[in-house]
C-alpha cells in the first residue's frame, strides 16, 4: 500500500464517520489520493463523467425508479394488494402471506426494495394494523422483509450495478434471480405461518371465490407488466435498458390512461422524486467509479487474487467467507457502496479460482438486501420507521426472526449453485465463460 492511498482510506473513513455522505466521502479522498501522488485532480471528474456517459446500460436505472414511482403513485399498488388477498388473504396469518406475495409480484416491476417497501409497506401496514390485528412490529418487521425480495426477482437495480462492474451478462443475472428470490418468498411465508400461530393471529374474512375473476381483471394489466418486461430481454427483442424503458411508458399509460389515477401534478412529483432518486443513486456510481480507478491503479484486485491464492483458499470455503464479510459490512455500510466499491475487489479472485460470477453475483445481492434490514444501518428500517411512525426499537426487535430465515435461504444458494444457475443453463449459459 502505497502512502497515497493510505491518505485516501485514512480520509474515506474520517469523512464518513462525521456523518457525510459515502458519496462525498469517496470523492473526496480520491481527490487526496491524486494530490498526493502528483496527478492531474480533474482526473476524479474525467473518470465520473466517462464511466457515467459510456455505461449505456446504467441508464436502466433511472428508467426502473421511474416505472416504480409511477405504479406507487397511480393506484397499481392498491389493486395488486387486492388481488393477493382474494388469493392467499383467507389463510392464518393471512395478510402477512399477503404482503409477501404482493412483493414478490411488485419486484418484477420495480427492482428496488425501497419502492416496495413505500409503495406496498404504508398500505398494507395500514391494513395489519387495523383493529390490533397484528402488533406493530410483526407488521413492520414483515413488512421489511419481504421487501428485500423486489432487488433479486427480475429486474434488479443492484443487479445492473453489479453487472457494470463484473462485466456479467445482465440477461443471465436477472434470469438467476427468479428462484432465489421465490425462495425467499417462501422462507418469509413458512416463517410467517409459524409466527401467526404464536400471536393467535385472527383469520381474516375470506374474500368470496366468485370475487377472484373481478379482482384477477382488474390487476390483469399490473400483472402484465413483468410478463412483457421479461419477455421483451429474454425473447431477444430488447436490451435490458429498452426492457426498462418500455416497462416505464407502460406504467405510465397504465396509470395515466388505463386506471385514470394520475394528474398532471402528480406525474410532475413522479418526475422530480425519480430525478433526485436518481442523482442520488448517480452521485454513487460516479465517485465509486473514481475509487475503483484508484483501486486499480494500486493493483489491489490482483494482490487480493493473489493472496487469496496464496493460502491455497478452496473456492467453496473462499465465498462462504467472502459472504460472511458482506454480512458484517451489510450492518455498516449501504448496498450501493458494497456493490460498487467492495465487490469489486473479489471479482478477480472469483475468476482465478473459477468461481461463477452469476452465481457469485446473485449470492452478494441477496446478501446486500438482507443487509438493509439489519441494525444498525439497515435502510429498510428507517424507511419503514418514516412512513408509519412505528418506533426504530420496535422494529428491530422484531426483525431478527425475519433475518435468520433469509440467512438460512442464502446459505442454501450458495451450498447449492444450482438455485442460481438452474434457468440461466435452460437458456444457454455456461458457467465459467
Amino acid at each position: 500500500m502505497t502512502p497515497a492511498f493510505f491518505w485516501c482510506i485514512v480520509t474515506l473513513f474520517a469523512i464518513a464517520a462525521l456523518g457525510a455522505p459515502v458519496a462525498l466521502a469517496m470523492i473526496v479522498s480520491s481527490i487526496v489520493y491524486l494530490f498526493l501522488k502528483g496527478q492531474d485532480m480533474a482526473l476524479a471528474s474525467e473518470q465520473m463523467l466517462q464511466g457515467l456517459y459510456d455505461g449505456f446500460l446504467l441508464l436502466a436505472i433511472p428508467l426502473f425508479i421511474t416505472a416504480a414511482n409511477i405504479m406507487n403513485a397511480g393506484t397499481i399498488s392498491e389493486r395488486l394488494l387486492r388481488f393477493c388477498l382474494a388469493l392467499v388473504g383467507r389463510f392464518r396469518g393471512g395478510l402477512g402471506h399477503v404482503n409477501i406475495v404482493a412483493n414478490m409480484i411488485f419486484a418484477g416491476m420495480s427492482g428496488s426494495a425501497v419502492a416496495d417497501a413505500v409503495g406496498l409497506g404504508k398500505i398494507i401496514i395500514g391494513m395489519m394494523r387495523k383493529e390490533n390485528r397484528y402488533s406493530a412490529g410483526y407488521a413492520a418487521a414483515i413488512t421489511a422483509a419481504a421487501s428485500t425480495i423486489g432487488p433479486i426477482i427480475p429486474p434488479s437495480i443492484p443487479m445492473v450495478m453489479y453487472a457494470l462492474v463484473s462485466d456479467t451478462s445482465i440477461g443471465y443475472l436477472f434470469l438467476g434471480g427468479f428462484v432465489p428470490g421465490v425462495m425467499m418468498g417462501i422462507a418469509l411465508m413458512l416463517l410467517n405461518a409459524r409466527m401467526a400461530r404464536i400471536e393467535n393471529v385472527p383469520l381474516e374474512e375470506p374474500v368470496p371465490r366468485s370475487e377472484l375473476p373481478r379482482l384477477t381483471v382488474r390487476a390483469f394489466p399490473a400483472l402484465m407488466m413483468p410478463v412483457i418486461l421479461l419477455y421483451g430481454i429474454y425473447g431477444g427483442a430488447t436490451t435490458p435498458t429498452e426492457a426498462a424503458a418500455i416497462a416505464a411508458l407502460y406504467a405510465l399509460l397504465l396509470a395515466g390512461f388505463f386506471y385514470r389515477a394520475l394528474s398532471f401534478g402528480t406525474l410532475y412529483n413522479v418526475f422530480l422524486e425519480s430525478g433526485r432518486a436518481t442523482a442520488s443513486v448517480g452521485l454513487v456510481i460516479g465517485a465509486a467509479l473514481i475509487f475503483n480507478y484508484i483501486v486499480a491503479s494500486e493493483n489491489i484486485p490482483a494482490q487480493v487474487a493473489k493472496l487469496m491464492q496464496g493460502l491455497d483458499v478452496s473456492p467453496f470455503a473462499f465465498l462462504m467467507a467472502i459472504n460472511a464479510l458482506l454480512l458484517v459490512l451489510g450492518c455498516l455500510l449501504d448496498a450501493t457502496t458494497i456493490i460498487l466499491v467492495i465487490i469489486p475487489l473479489f471479482i478477480p479472485t472469483c475468476r482465478a479460482l473459477g468461481i461463477d460470477l452469476v452465481h457469485f453475483g446473485v449470492t452478494a445481492v441477496v446478501n446486500c438486501m438482507i443487509g438493509l434490514i439489519t441494525p444498525p444501518y439497515g435502510v429498510l428500517l428507517f424507511v419503514i420507521n418514516a412512513i408509519t411512525g412505528i418506533p426504530l426499537k420496535t422494529i428491530i426487535a422484531a426483525i431478527w426472526p425475519y433475518i435468520g430465515v433469509l440467512v438460512t435461504a442464502l446459505l442454501l444458494m450458495l451450498i447449492f449453485p444450482d438455485t442460481v444457475l438452474f434457468l440461466p443453463k435452460m437458456l444457454g449459459y455456461v458457467p465459467g465463460r
